[in-house]
């Protein structure tokens, strides 16, 4: 089946009204947050399987047949609801991305919602409660934040400009993230698709994420693409289309900017031999 801009408009505007539901009420819980650790390694609070639940209530409200694939699921793993239907749709969810700074109260965190079609996002949607921000898009859609259009910096690393990179990173990346470390303002913000978000509207030039889930990026990657900008694995290569089929929770280390800041990031992580 092949979807149509009056297929996939729906879905955007009911990713809208999910992300802002989950967002509003993760804003209420954060006055009452009770933490545990999960895999011996993760943070989650109370609400995010409160937040999650919500979102897919809300999205089985108009697509009962469609599939899941969300970070919170039983016993610490993720959730997996594969499509009843012939329509080999999922929705892809974190309902609280930065669930760290949550749990301490740091207002940097968001609910990311991504819709993936044959392999590929077709919807992406980050919603920032703290801010009310928006940001938005769609397969023939211009990325938006707050219903204006967005689009990627147009400048390199410098200075004076920012690349996001990951709290955690292997020690083979180490000589790369230095190398950034020293020719920009670096940040991380802790929440990765919020990262993508900001690329998406130009204000980090690039974003280096080498631990993210498919939850932490499929919604920003069709989010940074539509705005102009480039999304790869950390080695230039295509990251879509996915077999969510058999998906399990594996990672996908990615380089995410503008034209200009991915070729440079690209060069960093994947060096030329000397002599070559």
């Amino acid at each position: 089946m092949k979807l149509q801009h009056s297929d996939i408009s729906p879905m955007l505007e009911v990713a809208r009204v999910a992300a802002r539901l989950a967002g509003q009420r993760a804003m209420e819980e954060i006055k009452y947050v009770k933490t545990s650790v999960k895999n011996q390694s993760e943070m989650v609070t109370q609400a995010d399987p409160i937040c999650q639940a919500l979102i897919i209530n809300r999205v089985k409200e108009t697509y009962p047949d469609h599939g899941f694939i969300a970070e919170e699921g039983p016993d610490g793993k993720l959730l997996y609801q594969p499509p009843r239907g012939s329509e080999r749709i999922w929705w892809v969810i974190d309902p609280i991305d930065g669930t760290n700074n949550y749990a301490h109260g740091l207002l940097c965190f968001v609910v990311s919602i991504g819709v993936i079609y044959e392999g590929k996002p077709i919807v992406g949607v980050i919603f920032d409660p703290a801010t009310d921000s928006m940001f938005a898009t769609a397969r023939d859609v211009d990325a938006q934040l707050n219903n204006s259009r967005i689009q990627v910096s147009d400048d390199g690393m410098n200075d004076l400009t920012s690349v996001s990179i990951d709290s955690h990173f292997p020690p083979e990346h180490a000589g790369a993230i230095n190398e950034i470390i020293g020719r920009t303002r670096f940040r991380n913000l802790g929440a990765a698709a919020l990262e993508l978000a900001y690329v998406a509207r130009g204000a980090l030039i690039g974003s280096v994420l080498t631990v993210p889930k498919l939850w932490d990026l499929a919604a920003g990657a069709i989010l940074v693409e539509n705005a102009g900008g480039v999304v790869t694995d950390i080695h230039g290569g295509d990251i879509f289309p996915l077999d969510l089929d058999n998906y399990t929770g594996q990672q996908y280390p990615l380089l995410a900017g503008n034209k200009k800041t991915h070729a440079q990031l690209l060069e960093l992580f994947n060096p030329r031999p000397e002599g070559t």
